[in-house]
């Protein structure tokens, strides 16, 4: 039977997976917070077959790029997804919707300064190549599931690890930390706000569009060196920045910026936040919590 306001979220512990689970709670949901080890097949099936959920949102998996070199990556991103496509499978007839995140990572280097779902994906790190490999693994299961990947693209905001660079930067404004260690300044990045994020998943997972490859993504990449400046107007301090060479990436891609139009086209959304007002949201948590 089609349970259309339960949703069976994975990841729903992590920083995308709380205030999407927040998000649609408010909103009427009845969200269920998948148990199961993604690569514990057999426990995943049984979870699965007794749940039959009609909804559901995959976030679980790694998530942070400079975990590259764990092969954990790879059994998660790749093996835990199919585990948890197998499983659906076997209750095809219940399932009306599955949304997988996957990554704009997959994209790699590109001539295009701007990214569109029809380029060839070029990753350039094992995380990227995860995720593009779960994208290649998922597209089995197209014929019997009703599938939505989307490709995020770079996001932050309140509950963030500060192992990610804008929680890192904001945390040492707001500590007024003499000194703030960096790689490069000079890489474009989108840093979209997780609660745009989070009102592009609920439309999806509300609309028709299914057996779907989406962008999310708002086209305003920013440098590192404009959300220093844009901290310093915030804090009204100003510290000093130096340059960790060891926290350069191999093989950084100096530009990453996605094309929305398809993503417009399904869900007619605009984001709502810009980078200070997420920088500022960040900022006062950090300052009324420490």
């Amino acid at each position: 039977m089609y349970k259309e306001k339960q949703v069976l979220l994975t990841g729903a512990l992590g920083f995308t997976g709380l205030h999407l689970n927040n998000m649609l709670v408010n909103a009427g949901y009845e969200v269920i917070k998948l148990q199961s080890n993604l690569c514990n097949k057999a426990e995943l099936e049984n979870e699965i077959f007794n749940l039959r959920p009609s909804l559901v949102i995959h976030l679980g998996g790694i998530s942070f790029a400079g975990d590259s070199k764990n092969a954990k990556l790879y059994s998660v991103n790749v093996l835990g997804t199919q585990n948890l496509l197998e499983a659906l499978l076997e209750i095809k007839s219940d399932v009306k919707k599955v949304i997988l995140a996957s990554s704009a990572t997959i994209y790699g280097e590109q001539h295009n300064k701007v990214l569109e779902e029809s380029l060839e994906p070029k990753p350039v790190n094992h995380y990227g190549s995860s995720k593009l490999s779960m994208e290649i693994m998922a597209s089995i299961y197209n014929k019997d599931l009703p599938i939505i990947i989307t490709r995020p693209f770079n996001y932050t905001g309140v509950g963030q690890h500060e192992k990610f660079v804008i929680p890192k930067i904001v945390k040492a404004f707001a500590n007024t930390d003499k000194v703030i260690e960096l790689g490069n300044l000079n890489v474009y990045r989108e840093f979209n706000d997780v609660r745009d994020i989070c009102a592009v998943y609920k439309l999806l997972l509300e609309g028709p569009c299914q057996n779907e490859i989406v962008n999310i993504c708002s086209g305003k990449p920013i440098c590192l060196a404009e959300v220093i400046e844009l901290m310093k107007g915030i804090s009204g301090y100003s510290p000093e920045i130096k340059i960790n060479h060891e926290f350069v990436r191999v093989n950084e891609i100096p530009i990453l910026v996605g094309n929305n139009d398809r993503l417009k086209n399904l869900t007619g959304y605009t984001f709502k936040y810009s980078i200070k007002q997420t920088l500022t949201w960040m900022f006062n948590e950090f300052v009324n919590t420490s």
